[in-house]
């Protein structure tokens, strides 16, 4: 894949046009976890522009993101930065190269869709339990297995802890919205969607 296509994926899964940087750093100025990541906001929109995706999937800055959006907002060419660490993430965990150390997050973030796949709602006590079953899995690590169990006596106490999960009526409907992004959600599906104008 050439540069331009590189850069045209990530274009298209973000619907923004990362080529309209001029680099002026307000997004990295203004993120909340700048300090935090190996890569600044600014530094990943310059490897996404010279084609180095690659590098840019590979990195920790990209798990490190909040989401708050304050990238997006900040920027005078309306780069939706924020849609770019996104589609980094996506590309990222479609490669099965996240960082070690954010594996939990991607365990975490499929558990939780998976979740409300099943029931178009979230049910908390089956969200712990195939996070923390999948992860340990994953690490066998038995403090992370065991963490946070003590809330559970605490939480009965003061009737927050479902047992039995409710589910939406018209589960259909969650289906067909996950039907519906799973088909615009791919590199294929995408790739038919020209990336906005500026």
């Amino acid at each position: 894949m050439s540069e331009e296509e590189r850069i045209d994926v990530v274009d298209r899964l973000a619907e923004t046009r990362v080529r309209d940087c001029y680099q002026c750093g307000k997004c990295s100025a203004g993120c909340p976890v700048a300090q935090r990541m190996d890569v600044l906001p600014n530094q990943l929109m310059r490897l996404v522009q010279l084609g180095r995706v690659e590098k840019a999937i590979r990195t920790d800055a990209i798990w490190q993101c909040v989401s708050c959006m304050t990238c997006s907002t900040r920027c005078p060419k309306s780069v939706d930065c924020a849609a770019v660490m996104d589609a980094l993430r996506q590309l990222s965990a479609e490669a099965g190269v996240a960082a070690a150390a954010c594996r939990r997050t991607v365990i975490f973030q499929k558990a939780f869709l998976d979740n409300i796949r099943r029931n178009g709602r979230l049910a908390e006590l089956e969200l712990v339990g195939t996070f923390k079953t999948r992860a340990f899995c994953d690490d066998l690590s038995v403090p992370m297995l065991l963490k946070d169990s003590w809330l559970a006596p605490r939480m009965m106490k003061r009737g927050k802890f479902q047992v039995r999960a409710q589910k939406v009526k018209d589960r259909g409907v969650v289906r067909r919205i996950f039907e519906r992004c799973l088909a615009t959600g791919s590199r294929v599906g995408r790739a038919k969607r020209a990336p906005p104008e500026s």
